[in-house]
């Protein structure tokens, strides 16, 4: 072995131990909120250890947007309905609700819970939450105008005060919820974080430092955060005030915050942690082990174009580029991870017809065609603009494995459609998401998880003006369809006309999608109970135990 390669090898062990050490795994010391209040020995206690490869962003529900932040919020708090086992809305904070004959009213009975410094969780907790979404400018206010609150869309334009939004609370137990129109997905709507509960005495009384430490916080969900090291780890401990602890089995979830694929390998190899998402690197290596699975997510990744682009405003130009690049060839060879081709906007097996066909299958596969006809679309579409070729820059998110597939398209492109010329700009997440809404990009790789199980939460992002658009895409006849899909009260009429949502979209040629994500999962079997959602947040740990103890 020559002198440079010990060198490497040593400091590879150095770092491996350095990040061991700094989370804590085999630390000896104690600190005060890992001495249990119980007589159970550490043995004996359940205890679950994650990773997770990114901070919290935020704790304060009214302000969440991202998968992390919404797994956190849904385990350490409870709304008026939680996901169930079988994803289905179920009530939660609410112990029962009546419904108006025309569907409009919803009078919810908050059962008898409290939040975990003793104080009762109420309706006017709803009510104080719900309408300090918009006074925030939270991300997600627009989700109240999805689920059709009464004057959810006049508060977003800033034509109606937010005291006038369709939520009351008739006394400390009673919440009325006044739609504007009827919705059959109400609560499966009510499940989304966003519409998480909130005590205003506590809130008012943090201040600014309100959800900023986990000390800064109060919950009456199944979990507590006990710790939270911000950039390092997280720590849920069972909350021993929530309305139903006798069936919360885990003491303990702790969550340490890796980024590096390779690390988190060795830490679950090494049994510091019981469950990870292989990178494509490691799957070969692991798709034999008794451990290992796959699985089809729901979240989608798809190339927006800025309609605003001379170049990108032609149907046929972005009908050409996607068509130009092997879909196939990049889940098979580059992803390598169960991630599937997506040739439409909603994925497979997410959501089914009233008779129980699958969404994908029923409206199959959209703009597909070979190369030939791409590069014909292409000559037409650079024809009407005047152009002999274009160049466009492709943004994306500095997250490991989008770099291969951001040159796997750039390559790809250039060699299909000769014509055109491909630039990668390499940015951080957030940065993304900021140059997305200022349509400051030619192309960008996007990705959306869905907020609830209805093709709605992906068709709904396309409308003229939506918050969710981020590319002056606009066809008033799908704006039109959107919104009479919302109102539409007949199910299989209402199905049908999704599909034609989704069709008209691509008649547009309006986005380019890349892959429905997969993922390749190692997990001790002797988890059980662990809830993985299509969406909204990625876990449920009420209802998970770790067998054998």
């Amino acid at each position: 072995m020559n002198n440079s390669l010990q060198l490497k090898l040593l400091t590879l062990i150095t770092v491996v131990g350095l990040v061991l050490a700094g989370c804590n795994f085999d630390s000896s010391k104690k600190t005060d909120s890992e001495t249990s209040e119980n007589s159970k020995t550490n043995k004996d206690k359940q205890v679950l250890n994650m990773v997770e490869a990114s901070e919290i962003p935020t704790m304060d529900s009214t302000l969440a947007h991202d998968n992390v932040s919404f797994t956190v919020l849904s385990n350490v708090n409870e709304g008026l309905y939680r996901l169930g086992k079988d994803h289905n809305p179920e009530l939660a904070m609410a112990k029962d609700v009546k419904v108006s004959k025309d569907g409009l009213v919803h009078t919810f009975t908050i059962r008898d819970a409290n939040w975990s410094n003793g104080e009762p969780v109420t309706a006017a907790d709803f009510v104080f939450s719900w309408q300090r979404v918009f006074n925030e400018t939270g991300h997600y206010a627009s989700m109240f105008e999805t689920a059709n609150i009464l004057n959810a869309n006049d508060i977003l334009k800033g034509e109606k005060p937010v005291k006038n939004l369709g939520v009351k609370a008739l006394d400390e137990k009673t919440l009325e919820v006044t739609l504007a129109s009827p919705t059959a997905l109400l609560g499966q709507y009510l499940t989304f974080p966003t519409f998480l509960p909130q005590n205003q005495k506590y809130v008012e009384s943090q201040g600014e430092k309100y959800a900023l430490e986990a000390d800064k916080l109060i919950y009456n969900g199944p979990f507590m955060l006990s710790e939270w090291k911000h950039d390092a780890s997280w720590k849920y401990r069972k909350n021993p005030k929530y309305w139903d602890a006798d069936n919360v089995k885990l003491d303990e979830v702790n969550v340490f915050v890796v980024k590096e694929s390779a690390t988190q390998l060795n830490l679950y190899d090494t049994k510091k942690v019981d469950i990870i998402n292989l990178s494509s690197a490691s799957v070969d290596q692991y798709k034999d082990d008794k451990d290992f699975s796959s699985m089809a997510d729901s979240e989608i990744f798809f190339l927006r174009f800025n309609h605003n682009n001379k170049a990108l405003g032609n149907e046929n130009i972005r009908r050409a580029i996607d068509m130009s690049w092997d879909k196939e060839a990049h889940v098979d060879r580059i992803l390598n991870n169960g991630s599937l081709a997506l040739y439409g906007l909603v994925p497979k097996d997410f959501s089914f017809s009233p008779a129980g066909k699958d969404f994908r299958e029923l409206n199959g596969d959209l703009n597909t065609g070979k190369i030939e006809e791409a590069q014909k679309y292409l000559a037409e579409g650079l024809k009407e603009i005047g152009q002999d070729s274009v160049e466009f820059t492709l943004t994306v998110s500095a997250v490991e494995g989008n770099d291969k597939t951001a040159e796997y398209l750039k390559n790809q492109i250039e060699k299909n459609l000769p014509e055109v010329k491909v630039t990668i700009k390499l940015v951080p997440v957030e940065q993304r998401y900021e140059l997305e809404s200022a349509l400051e990009y030619d192309m960008v790789i996007s990705a959306w998880g869905p907020d609830y199980i209805d093709p709605m939460t992906y068709i709904g992002m396309w409308v003229t003006g939506g918050s969710a658009n981020r590319m002056d895409y606009s066809n008033t006849e799908y704006d039109d369809l959107v919104k009479n899909i919302n109102i539409e009260k007949e199910t299989v009429k209402r199905y049908e006309m999704m599909l034609e949502a989704e069709k008209l979209l691509f008649e547009d040629a309006a986005i380019a999608p890349l892959y429905q994500r997969g993922l390749a999962v190692l997990q001790r079997p002797e988890i059980k109970g662990l809830v993985r959602h299509p969406s909204g947040p990625d876990f449920t740990f009420k209802w998970t135990h770790i067998e054998g103890r």
